[in-house]
């Protein structure tokens, strides 16, 4: 495992562990002993960072990671999020996202919280969850922040974005118009925009980034097909048939990647060949793939040249014609 700074004074594994796939039902079933004891397999793989935020099962995700890592907190950092309204659950539908609430009473509620299910007395990485231009412009609320931090309830903060891809706007508003410590994004070698804009702003402002779904959902783990199922709690269940189709087409044209590695920890590599990504959160669900994933910083750097040839391929859509687009042309 290699470390990096993510922000000053906080040094994390290049590989993080996020706990969303394991708490909040979406990858599969999991009974808290087994949530627990991948937290633990994580950490003595060497994996140091570990997101979670109090809007996985209204905390539960929180607690987990608490009870996993209560041996070993001055070993690790923490990091998690706030901005939703946990108490909306009712009016949503299916995976409709709940409301936010960022009023400072709320919010201070939200922090207080945290680190009572956390068990810790400062939450290293405080993130605010999925926010709109709205949140980004309330000077009361990072005036809030900035007092957290102040009174060593936080380390340091930043913004997760999401949940769509992109949300461009916001993060490049964040960086430019905010001292945010660090950006959480999504960003992976099939998925690259806006990633690319958002990775350069924030060289520009030397903003640190977390990368999670560095494996675009499991593509660029290389084990699916065009015949894969997926069970009905996977949340890939709801994608539509093309992007598993197209992936598997493009992940066809990268096995010039993995003479000496896997698909899924080149992936890795790829995102850590940006020296402004301090970590990455890759989905895991299984001791077998902690360990590929875990080994993966100590793999050699990808060359200029695979970097190149990365950036030709993402330019051409990897020589891959969107379904849509076909259905055009035979209909024409």
């Amino acid at each position: 495992m290699r470390y990096r700074q993510l922000a000053p004074g906080i040094d994390v594994s290049e590989v993080g562990f996020g706990n969303w796939t394991v708490t909040t039902g979406w990858w599969g079933e999991y009974t808290e002993d087994e949530a627990i004891a991948l937290h633990r397999a994580a950490f003595d793989a060497g994996v140091t960072f570990f997101d979670t935020s109090n809007a996985y099962r209204e905390g539960y995700g929180e607690e987990v990671l608490g009870k996993a890592l209560a041996g070993v907190r001055d070993r690790v950092v923490i990091a998690t999020k706030f901005g939703y309204d946990l108490d909306a659950t009712d009016s949503r539908r299916g995976q409709q996202e709940r409301p936010h609430r960022t009023d400072i009473p709320s919010v201070r509620r939200d922090l207080d919280d945290s680190l009572r299910r956390l068990g810790v007395d400062t939450i290293d990485v405080w993130q605010l969850h999925n926010p709109r231009m709205a949140h980004l412009d309330d000077d009361e609320l990072f005036a809030f922040l900035d007092e957290a931090k102040a009174a060593g309830k936080i380390r340091s903060y930043g913004i997760a974005l999401g949940p769509k891809i992109g949300w461009r706007d916001e993060g490049v508003h964040a960086m430019r118009t905010r001292d945010v410590d660090i950006l959480h994004m999504i960003h992976n070698l099939l998925e690259q925009d806006p990633g690319r804009e958002l990775l350069a702003v924030a060289g520009e402002t030397a903003t640190q980034t977390i990368v999670r779904v560095p494996h675009s959902s499991g593509m660029l783990e290389g084990n699916l097909t065009a015949d894969t199922v997926f069970p009905a709690n996977d949340h890939r269940r709801h994608r539509p048939r093309s992007w598993l189709v197209e992936g598997v087409q493009k992940v066809a044209m990268l096995d010039f990647l993995t003479r000496d590695m896997t698909l899924g920890q080149a992936a890795l590599k790829w995102i850590l060949a940006d020296d402004t990504v301090a970590t990455t959160l890759p989905n895991i669900y299984g001791k077998d793939q902690l360990d590929e994933f875990a080994a993966a910083p100590d793999r050699r750097d990808l060359e200029a040249g695979e970097l190149q040839r990365v950036a030709n391929l993402y330019a051409t859509n990897f020589g891959v014609t969107p379904e849509h687009d076909r259905a055009t042309k035979v209909n024409a």
